[in-house]
């Protein structure tokens, strides 16, 4: 049993991940969904140390600024990666999320990437490669808990 949560980048396949473990009957979180993000980009903290209280046994998806301020409760934090151009044309493509599809968005991914990416690679336990079958990823995560 393991509290794990998933990061990276948009078009990393984070939520891809996180639905094929919810089908081997994993209790997962996308906080991209549901109202877990307030404005400023930041995960509900009464909410999501609630939810981190209440199970220990959970993977969470998400990259948010305050994602930080909750890693001592997760067991491992596992960063997801691919190539800023397997970012772009995930995103482009992708038909679950309008994220990505305009060329500002897109000029923002890499940007993120440069900036953003280094931060969380300093804060994850294990670093796996996007580009994997979706269900190498999910036994890898499993392998965790």
């Amino acid at each position: 049993m393991a509290r794990i949560l998933v990061t990276g980048m948009s078009g990393a396949g984070k939520t891809t991940l996180l639905e094929e473990l919810a089908q081997r009957g994993h209790r997962t979180v996308d906080t991209d969904d549901d109202g877990w993000v307030l404005p400023g980009a930041i995960w509900d903290p009464a909410r999501m140390s609630e939810l981190l209280a209440r199970h220990d046994h959970v993977v969470v998806s998400g990259t948010v600024e305050n994602q930080g301020r909750f890693y001592d409760r997760f067991e491992h934090i596992v960063l997801l990666t691919a190539p800023v151009e397997v970012l772009i044309e995930r995103l482009a493509t992708r038909t679950n999320n309008p994220y990505g599809r305009s060329a500002e968005q897109q000029a923002e991914v890499r940007q993120y990437a440069m900036e953003v990416e280094p931060r969380l690679r300093r804060g994850a336990s294990v670093e796996l490669d996007g580009r994997r079958p979706v269900a190498e990823l999910a036994d890898a995560v499993e392998e965790l808990m």
